[in-house]
């Protein structure tokens, strides 16, 4: 506070000197002089100190610890952490906005991401400062009080690398403490900033094995000066782990793996000992990796010093492969306490024992205290992909209840002790099952919120048909035609859709009673895949949609109160915050994910884009493009005889991205059925070492050959014959 009181000594001293007689030519030059010497005075202090200056950065992040984002639980006036608070409610205590003047909500302004895929992040605010990402881990500061840039920093993730990840090059977004940004780039690397200045201050690499495609797209978290995060890649042969590292320095404080490795080495713990005991070593799952990734969910309790993480998938999907006798697999699929300062497992519930049907636990979790039967209870709640919501006891892992949230048919529901009491056919591998929910879950990672005064979870549900049927043998890491994604490192053990499903697809927002087990109303939905929720005191739950729209509901009755349009697909969860007195909302919006990469629900496009929104906002929404998806593709010469055997191709190298040719519309990556001649015709040329790898496009150079291009080209053109209306 140095500027004050020099300050108070320049005025004292220009009292004193002009108490003294004076000419009044030279009481002018001392005047001005004065004023001058003020004016740059005062001029240089509020450059210094302005709201968005480095200096004002500095000191706004430099105050984000663990005791901040107790603090602001009590007020939400910032929005400090990925979930809000470490309980990670999404409840925000503002409303200023509420149920009554949300109508007059306006855009305050908009923020062009610069990207075409993917958008995931949940944006952090702290006095005004934003921090979010785009696709390609590229983070983004921004100014609330202008929407202008402060900077932007590109992990430099080489884009060729796009294939390593099984759901889009997203990131859903970063951490905050002391003064720095941290961050997980897709290929791997956590990355501390510099918070005011974008500038790198460390970084590391945090994988274990660069043989196998493991990535990053969860946002960390930091607890007690430790940054926590997992990685993903259990389709491509990866095991599972999550790491902690020193904010500070970098340097690793801690790792657990989610399952066990080989069982001719020595375990790396008590922990993983017990659970090779749950898999069948005939399996030789370690060859595989084992999968249980722990690629989104990380949930922190101050008070009991535990770290809550939710496990993958295993891998392959199927366990008649990975564990041909059986076992329950630990700890693959199930929420894990950890020791907050020192990882040591402490208890795990596992959600989906043996999991079968891509059934992760990685879906958020809400921690929260609740009166059940009469009894406050500390509980974990949790809606993973298997279609169950599940109350947890936090403090010991016991299981509580658990109800499902959607139709499922792999289970009847859950015994007394938590297990599943499940449906023999959904494991028969000589059968074709319809698993509803299927692999892309009745709920994913878009996060749900949590309203105390409303007693409900605003939770994203959904249902995407596929069926598996069981294959007989698999091999680790294998391009094999008609293995999905084999080409480019998938293992999943089933052949997709070799039987058309046939329940429906749907999305909708449930408002869900976790004390009673029911739900209490719903909005229902054109497609699935709708974001995340955000609720508030004002009586308000806002969810951004597949459609385009960013809507506004009742939390207690779920009427829609407002909507904006979007131009595209939103998946992200909204945050609100307060700046300078008034109550902000916040959405990163650009279509993507595992499901939006080949699906779309809009007419119209647009680029990644923050959008901010305030009661009585008036800026011009900016202009939104109709999607461009082309003329069904004709003019392609193929022989008929090539179309089996290119269709078995086309599952291996190009159905992941680019979904059914003519049948799926397209999502942010383009639909081949609606490509142009020209480009199907010179397929070769874009297959190998071809011009969008830029953008993620893999090279299949050495996986595929000549002869298999135009067998592709053949499965192509004849679907889009196939399906083209009769004259």
């Amino acid at each position: 506070m140095k500027q004050p009181a020099v300050s108070v000594w320049f005025a004292r001293r220009f009292l004193r000197d002009n108490a003294k007689p004076r000419s009044a030519k030279r009481d002018l030059k001392v005047g001005a002089a004065a004023l001058i010497a003020a004016a740059l005075f005062h001029g240089g202090a509020f450059a210094q100190n302005a709201k968005g200056s480095a200096d004002h950065i500095r000191a706004a992040t430099g105050a984000i610890d663990g005791a901040a984002i107790i603090a602001n639980a009590k007020t939400t006036n910032d929005w400090p952490s990925y979930g809000l608070d470490y309980a990670e409610t999404r409840f925000s205590k503002l409303d200023q906005i509420n149920a009554g003047n949300v109508k007059s909500l306006g855009l305050q302004w908009s923020y062009n991401l610069g990207s075409d895929r993917g958008v995931e992040a949940t944006p952090l605010v702290v006095d005004g400062i934003m921090y979010v990402t785009a696709s390609w881990s590229v983070v983004h500061a921004v100014d609330v009080r202008t929407g202008k840039k402060i900077w932007t920093y590109d992990p430099g993730v080489t884009r060729e690398s796009g294939y390593k990840g099984c759901c889009d090059v997203v990131n859903r977004g970063v951490a905050l403490h002391k003064g720095k940004v941290f961050v997980g780039a897709y290929d791997g690397r956590l990355i501390a900033l510099d918070a005011a200045t974008g500038k790198v201050v460390w970084e590391k690499d945090t994988l274990i094995d660069h043989d196998h495609s493991y990535t990053i797209t969860g946002a960390p978290r930091v607890f007690k000066g430790k940054v926590v995060i997992g990685n993903g890649g259990a389709e491509y042969g990866a095991r599972g782990y999550v790491t902690a590292y020193d904010a500070e320095t970098g340097n690793q404080a801690w790792r657990w793996f989610t399952v066990p490795g080989d069982p001719s080495k020595p375990f790396e713990d008590a922990s993983m000992e017990a659970a090779a005991k749950t898999w069948d070593p005939a399996g030789k799952w370690w060859v595989n990796g084992g999968g249980g990734t722990a690629w989104d969910t990380i949930t922190f309790d101050p008070d009991l010093n535990m770290v809550y993480i939710g496990t993958g998938n295993g891998s392959p999907w199927a366990r008649h492969l990975r564990s041909p006798s059986g076992g329950d697999n630990l700890y693959l699929g199930s929420i894990v306490a950890l020791n907050a300062d020192t990882g040591k497992y402490i208890w795990h519930y596992q959600e989906t024992p043996g999991d079968n049907w891509d059934y992760t636990s990685t879906q958020p979790m809400i921690l929260a205290d609740l009166t059940i039967d009469g009894q406050p209870r500390k509980v974990v709640l949790h809606a993973p992909k298997n279609g169950f919501f599940f109350v947890i006891d936090r403090t010991n892992g016991k299981f509580i209840s658990a109800k499902n949230f959607v139709e499922v048919n792999w289970a009847t529901g859950y015994d007394a002790n938590g297990r599943p009491i499940e449906n023999p056919e959904a494991r028969d591998p000589t059968k074709s099952f319809d698993s509803i929910p299927g692999p892309y879950g009745a709920h994913n990672w878009h996060p749900m919120s949590f309203n105390p005064q409303t007693g409900l979870v605003y939770l994203p549900a959904q249902g995407v048909p596929l069926n598996l049927t069981g294959e007989k043998a698999m091999a680790h890491n294998k391009t094999e035609p008609l293995k999905f994604g084999s080409a480019t490192g998938w293992n999943v053990g089933f052949t997709l859709n070799a039987v058309p499903p046939k329940n429906l697809p749907f999305g909708r927002l449930l408002a869900w009673d976790p004390v009673q087990q029911k739900e209490v109303w719903r909005a229902e939905y054109v497609a699935p895949w709708n974001g995340g929720t955000l609720t508030t005191a004002g009586n308000l739950v806002f969810q951004g949609t597949a459609d385009g729209r960013f809507v506004a509901y009742n939390a207690k009755t779920g009427e829609k109160l407002w909507e904006s349009p979007l131009g595209t697909g939103a998946v992200a969860a909204p945050a609100t915050y307060m700046v300078d007195g008034v109550q902000y909302v916040s959405i990163a919006v650009g279509w993507g994910g595992v499901f939006g990469i080949s699906q779309r629900a809009t007419e119209k496009e647009a680029p990644g884009t923050v959008y901010t929104f305030a009661v009585g906002g008036k800026a011009p929404m900016p202009e939104f493009t109709k999607y461009q998806m082309g003329n069904l593709l004709t003019g392609i010469e193929y022989d008929p005889k090539d179309v089996p055997e290119g269709t078995a191709i086309y599952v291996a190298a190009c159905a992941t991205c680019h979904g059914v040719p003519g049948v799926d519309r397209g999502g942010n990556v383009k639909n081949l059925g609606y490509s142009s001649t020209e480009n199907i015709a010179n397929l070769k040329d874009i297959v190998f070492r071809g011009p969008h790898r830029d953008k993620g496009m893999p090279d299949f150079s050495g996986k595929l050959t000549e002869a298999d291009v135009v067998k592709i080209q053949a499965f192509i053109q004849g679907t889009a014959d196939a399906i083209r209306p009769k004259k």
